[in-house]
């Protein structure tokens, strides 16, 4: 029946436009979990990595920062929607600041970065079929940002969901549409070899790709850090963060004992039994930031060798075809993480950086905290927190959890943090005009909507 199964789900991906190279990876992962991967990495067979180089403590001089960055190119992961939020468009157009999305700052980052350094630097969106209509429309503001010979963006691929019961592509004939997922963004490297993107990108002389999520706006372009790496000699590197107790969650970088090789663990590749472990930022005290860089030349020449398919450790999630009717069937979500690379090419490395490149808006909280005077945003698109360290915001998800619903109860924008060290609010609360928050604010729940007068302090 596998056989069978299989032919029939990457004929479903052929059918749908899918291309040859990821429906090739799609097949490598569904041998995987036909004989039984998990996935799962256990803390017997990892040491914790220590001491990483940080990038404060380096000297990089100007001309080999410029020379790096002249052959650098920006890609931003930039395929979801934000359902988590309730978008039905790309997450990246959602409006920070005086109108401005996160794709137009991280466009003034790149132009700010061009005129700096004399430098081409292209940014190229690895966009997904939902996504790709909405961004290029508002990226044709910006006529300048086009490089010869780069397209602006390429598209992730989308795979089949698959019955846990006996491994078929599900039917979901109510709304089709869920019966597809996207491969993790472990996709972007067969994506950028069957797209044509990567020869494109060597053809037209870069060697180098600084890669991050389009929701964290600290991940800008960074002359040092490309000096750094240029020099380094090393085919891939990863940025790291020491963790605190707010980062347990975030995937970390560990070492292999059976060939001392770095490499990433996730919370889905971490046995229940052993989140203790995975949780303690002293045992594990670097997390993974989801920032990359890597030699260009270097990963063609692996993809090539490899039939484009990189072998990235296989993440199985089990989810419901339908995710609000847990009725629905149970499927498999095959997925794989960009950041488990680091144990594909030898000689990978990690570089320690500031907080500052960790920026992501994942919900509304961060949301508000990045809307507020907290945070100064300059006109070149770069973000500077102006207390430190940065307020811990909790609202209510059963109130703020939607984009929509959270735009409702703050109708004149986000109150002033620039004093706060944290905001929780319980229960339906809707924000007046010049709130402000000193120190401690919280709003208990009031079991009824209340609206915070004009002018209050917290």
């Amino acid at each position: 029946m596998s056989d069978e199964a299989l032919q029939d789900a990457q004929a479903k991906m052929a059918k749908a436009g899918v291309d040859q190279t990821a429906i090739d990876v799609f097949g490598h992962y569904y041998r995987e979990l036909e004989a039984g991967a998990t996935g799962l990495i256990r803390e017997d067979d990892i040491r914790p990595m220590q001491d990483p180089p940080m990038l404060d403590d380096l000297e990089v001089d100007e001309e080999t920062a410029r020379e790096a960055l002249a052959k650098t190119v920006i890609i931003k992961l930039n395929g979801g929607l934000g359902t988590s939020m309730g978008m039905a468009t790309a997450k990246s157009l959602l409006p920070v600041r005086d109108g401005r999305s996160f794709l137009d700052l991280i466009v003034a980052q790149v132009l700010a970065a061009r005129q700096e350094y004399g430098v081409r630097l292209p940014l190229v969106l690895m966009n997904s079929f939902n996504t790709q209509k909405d961004t290029l429309e508002a990226l044709a503001a910006y006529p300048e940002l086009a490089v010869d010979g780069v397209p602006l963006d390429f598209l992730q691929s989308q795979e089949p969901k698959l019955r846990t019961d006996d491994l078929t592509a599900v039917e979901w004939p109510e709304d089709p549409r869920l019966e597809w997922c996207p491969p993790g963004h472990g996709d972007l490297y067969p994506s950028l070899f069957g797209t044509g993107v990567l020869d494109a990108l060597l053809e037209a002389g870069f060697r180098y790709a600084s890669v991050s999520n389009s929701d964290n706006l600290g991940a800008g372009p960074d002359a040092r850090l490309a000096g750094w790496f240029a020099a380094s000699g090393a085919p891939y590197a990863a940025e790291v963060c020491r963790r605190t107790a707010m980062d347990r969650k975030g995937g970390h970088l560990a070492v292999r004992t059976a060939d001392d090789r770095l490499i990433l663990r996730e919370t889905a590749q971490t046995a229940p039994e052993e989140m203790d472990y995975f949780t303690d930022e002293h045992r594990h005290p670097f997390f993974h930031t989801n920032n990359l860089w890597f030699d260009l030349q270097k990963v063609a020449e692996v993809l090539r060798e490899r039939d484009g398919v990189l072998g990235l450790t296989l993440i199985r999630n089990i989810k419901t075809v339908d995710p609000k009717n847990p009725d629905s069937p149970e499927v498999f979500q095959i997925e794989s993480a960009m950041g488990a690379a680091v144990e594909v090419f030898e000689g990978a490395q990690a570089i320690c950086v500031p907080r500052t490149r960790f920026l992501p808006v994942k919900t509304t909280n961060e949301l508000l905290l990045l809307r507020s005077d907290a945070y100064d945003v300059r006109e070149d698109g770069r973000l500077d927190l102006l207390t430190d360290p940065a307020p811990v915001i909790s609202l209510d998800s059963a109130f703020y959890k939607k984009i929509g619903d959270f735009e409702r109860r703050f109708p004149h924008g986000a109150p002033s943090l620039r004093r706060a060290r944290h905001l929780t609010v319980e229960g339906d609360w809707t924000f007046g005009a010049d709130v402000v928050v000193d120190g401690e604010g919280t709003l208990a729940d009031a079991g009824e909507p209340r609206t915070v007068a004009d002018g209050t302090t917290l």
